[in-house]
């Protein structure tokens, strides 16, 4: 009996050892600003593999965004969370993440400029390969995602998790390379049923692969925990959707990278 629990406390250990997370602090700039982000990978994976880089909330690269980083990785992907505000910059409350991300949200060329800033880091690293990469984003994220790919970014896939989804020139879909998954909540209040269509339509227009799965029940940042668990609010934390989508991403991730 001894000799079996030491047996399955070895062997916990050694895939323990291997699944080890390598995580990274990187800097870097786009123009005259300095950003940070957050690379992670699993060093049991040898040689080159899929990147996805993973774009924060309104709130900036926080822990949320880091943790969905370390997930991907676990996937067996190299992740890149991106910083779209500038190094330590992070809203302490509600109002100031409606700021942070209204910056960008008026101005769609910065938007894509700061996302494309972040694609290149992970593209340019040497376990990337450079052929196989996706983006995926939440909430403000999601939006910055999908403003990636209609810049023209060469990239396999974009999945955007309750994300913003109007844009101001609908006919830059034109430009997307990407095959397109949005995740969103039915009930979500801060996403106007016009945009939903005005997307779908987008979408169609231009003639892109695209999935729309919307979540009956979910609200907006049904993926995050500190959403709260109130409904009524318009932001609340939905575990089966959470787990849904997730499941959903990754299925679309094996078909993406083949």
């Amino acid at each position: 009996m001894k000799l079996l629990f030491l047996l399955v406390f070895l062997i916990g250990c050694t895939i323990n050892a291997e699944a080890e997370l390598k995580k990274e602090f990187i800097e870097y700039k786009h123009g005259d600003t300095v950003l940070g982000g957050y690379l992670v990978f699993e060093d049991a994976v040898k040689g080159k593999r899929p990147g996805v880089i993973v774009v924060h909330e309104r709130y900036g690269l926080n822990d949320y965004a880091r943790m969905r980083a370390e997930k991907i990785a676990g996937l067996g992907y190299v992740a890149f969370a991106i910083d779209m505000y500038g190094k330590g910059i992070k809203a302490k409350n509600a109002e100031e993440a409606g700021k942070l991300a209204g910056i960008y949200r008026a101005d769609r060329k910065l938007m894509r400029a700061r996302a494309n800033a972040g694609l290149e880091v992970l593209r340019k690293h040497n376990l990337v390969d450079e052929r196989q990469i996706a983006a995926i984003g939440y909430c403000f994220g999601g939006g910055a995602a999908l403003e990636l790919a209609r810049s023209g970014a060469d990239i396999a896939g974009v999945v955007s998790f309750h994300g913003i989804l109007d844009t101001p020139d609908p006919g830059d879909a034109l430009n997307i390379k990407a095959r397109v998954l949005v995740l969103h909540g039915g009930e979500d209040p801060f996403v106007k049923k016009e945009h939903v269509i005005a997307f779908q339509e987008e979408m169609r227009k231009a003639n892109i692969d695209w999935q729309f799965v919307i979540y009956g029940g979910a609200v907006h940042g049904f993926t995050n925990p500190e959403s709260g668990s109130d409904p009524s609010k318009g932001l609340a934390y939905n575990e089966k959707a959470d787990k849904r989508s997730w499941e959903a991403m990754k299925l679309f991730f094996i078909e993406i990278f083949k």
